[in-house]
């Protein structure tokens, strides 16, 4: 058993969900974490509770499951936040959600920034349609897009007074927070210009002098995209013209709020050592980027009911089982049931206590293991309540 220190323990503290809620100059709470640690569920619990409090939601959701999205009204992908039916209204609050849809929002970005011309060009043009579907990041990239026209359109009258953001289900949950920056950086005016190189030099002149990086980089591409790909890249850099800068501009513009007062983070994990360890990385990274951090959510704690230890329950299994009864053996069988979920509700305290000491000062709140899948919306009142302690 992790012991704490007293420095530790006077430190340790509760996230208080409810006072987060309802603090009015919380307009921004992103749910950040490793992927299949129940964020987008922890995200619509939240929204839920916070519009029947009587705050105005939307919450941006990434790719939720089947029966989530058919909860809260999202029964097809939509990029236009929609009121969520059965919500509770008599304290003023509504709610609308949407589902990030990757393409689309950058489409967007397109139209609103270019000429209905050249928007045309580019939303055509085969190397747009890769990179706006597949690139490394692009979901990360666009979910911030979407997070600032949410703050645009709240900003206006009868607007939503607070946006949940649901982030991308990527491999690192740092992914997030580093996806513009590398998107920026691979639409950046200097990198274009090397990819314009080809169409000024001779396609096979400049490949022949590309570094070994860029070649690389260009053979996928060409792979990817047909033998097509330089003349396609020449029409689609002549087609944005001057758009890349715009492109860096609104990340460090979201970057910025992100580190406002305005805005909270909530880190979402499960009680096992890596998605601890990956909430640890991130705790940190928030830190180091002056970004407001509000706590800790561990889901799918296991709790046990009563105080039989795992010990005891073995010991009254095996006594029963010696006996030979069928009646015996059944109870045996629960009792071994039960031996083993203390087992995981120690373990689950254990590397929770060390999160703890390694991170002091980081508010906490568990939510328990539920007993079945979260899909309606007395559910997701059911995970706010547990998520309010």
């Amino acid at each position: 058993m992790v012991r704490m220190t007293p420095a530790a323990a006077r430190a340790e503290r509760s996230l208080d969900i409810d006072a987060l809620l309802a603090d009015p100059a919380k307009r921004i709470i992103v749910c950040c974490g490793a992927g299949g640690v129940g964020k987008t569920t922890t995200a619509a619990a939240l929204g839920v509770r916070a519009a029947e409090a009587g705050r105005r939601v939307v919450v941006l959701t990434i790719d939720p499951a089947l029966r989530l999205a058919q909860s809260l009204g999202l029964n097809a992908l939509d990029n236009t936040p929609r009121p969520v039916a059965g919500i509770d209204t008599r304290s003023g609050g509504s709610m609308d959600a949407m589902m990030l849809d990757m393409k689309r929002t950058f489409d967007e970005v397109v139209e609103q920034h270019a000429s209905p011309e050249k928007a045309a060009s580019i939303l055509a043009n085969p190397f747009y349609v890769a990179v706006s579907s597949s690139f490394a990041g692009t979901q990360e990239y666009m979910a911030m897009e979407k997070l600032g026209q949410l703050r645009v359109q709240s900003q206006r009258e009868n607007g939503w007074d607070l946006i949940i953001v649901d982030t991308p289900p990527s491999r690192s949950a740092l992914d997030f927070l580093d996806a513009p920056k590398r998107l920026g950086s691979f639409l950046d005016g200097r990198f274009i210009r090397l990819l314009m190189a080809p169409a000024k030099a001779g396609g096979k002149a400049y490949l022949k002098a590309a570094s070994a990086t860029l070649s690389l980089a260009v053979g996928v591409m060409t792979k990817v995209l047909g033998g097509e790909l330089l003349r396609d890249v020449q029409t689609f850099v002549a087609a944005l013209d001057t758009m890349f800068g715009g492109f860096r501009e609104r990340a460090d513009q979201t970057y910025a709020l992100l580190q406002a007062p305005e805005t909270a983070f909530v880190v979402v994990a499960s009680p096992d050592r890596d998605a601890l360890r990956e909430a640890a990385f991130f705790v940190e990274r928030l830190g180091t980027e002056r970004m407001p951090l509000a706590g800790l959510v561990v889901n799918r704690v296991q709790r046990v009911a009563g105080s039989l230890s795992r010990g005891r329950a073995e010991d009254a299994a095996s006594a029963l089982e010696a006996t030979g009864a069928m009646r015996s053996s059944a109870s045996a069988d629960l009792l071994r049931l039960h031996a083993d979920l203390a087992t995981s509700a120690t373990r689950h305290q254990e590397l929770i206590s060390r999160f703890r000491v390694s991170n002091p000062g980081v508010a906490i709140t568990q939510v328990p293991a539920a007993a079945r899948d979260i899909h309606d919306l007395d559910g997701l009142r059911a995970v706010g309540a547990d998520l309010a302690g």
